[in-house]
Formats: structure tokens, sequence, C-alpha cells
């Protein structure tokens, strides 16, 4: 769970009571650009599971994978939503060990979460 609070005039304050993330718009909206927007956010969630699966999965099969980087962008957004995520697996990894690790990153929790249908349920406190 994760709560959020407003710290200060269009800057979000994000923990889970052990880590904490500061949100906020860029400086182009006029602001301070305190920290990642929500966008970059999602973005980066998705970066994250898919490094930290790809590595969990080399560990498993003893891969010799040294490092993963990856660039998630939001290209498009409605009700056909398009990401784009780009990687590279580093190491001395065969054409087999990267075709799994590409298969395994399109199961990671995040990307299959985001290609599900979400539903969202609101209350407000009073």
């Amino acid at each position: 769970m994760i709560q959020g609070s407003q710290t200060q005039a269009l800057v979000v304050e994000l923990t889970d009571q052990t880590h904490k993330i500061l949100s906020g718009l860029s400086a182009s909206n006029g602001v301070g650009d305190e920290g990642l927007n929500p966008h970059e956010i999602l973005e980066a969630s998705l970066a994250a599971c898919t490094i930290l699966t790809a590595q969990l999965y080399a560990r498993r099969k003893n891969m010799p994978l040294t490092t993963v980087d990856a660039e998630v962008t939001i290209v498009k957004e409605g009700a056909e939503t398009e990401i784009s995520r780009k990687l590279k697996f580093n190491g001395d990894l065969s054409e087999a060990d990267r075709a799994s690790l590409t298969t395994i990153v399109n199961k990671c929790p995040i990307h299959r979460l985001l290609e599900s249908q979400i539903h969202i349920t609101t209350t407000v406190e009073t």
C-alpha cells in the first residue's frame, strides 16, 4: 500500500511507511520539479519490475547476465495506450538466453497488470 500526502503546492510525498518518493510536476508547469511526475512513476515501475524479473530469472537459471538496462516511455495514451520498452541484456549471453529473458520480462507482474483490464474503486472519507 502506498499513501500520498501533499507536502507543498503541487508536490506529493508517497510512502510505504519505509521508503519515500517525491512526485511533482515539471518546471514547464511553473513549479519546482521536485520529483518524478506521475507518468514517470508509472514508467519507472515497469522499468524496475522488468529489470528485477530478468535478474531473478537469470540467477535461477545460472545465466551470465551482469546488468539490464531499460528505457520505458509512454508513447500514446487513451483507449489504445502504447508503452515502449527498450532493453539491453548485458553479459556473455547466448541468443537463446536473450530470447528466454525477453519472454520472461513480458510476464513480469507490472507488465501483466498494465495489460489487464483494470477497475479502480474510489472511496472518499469524511
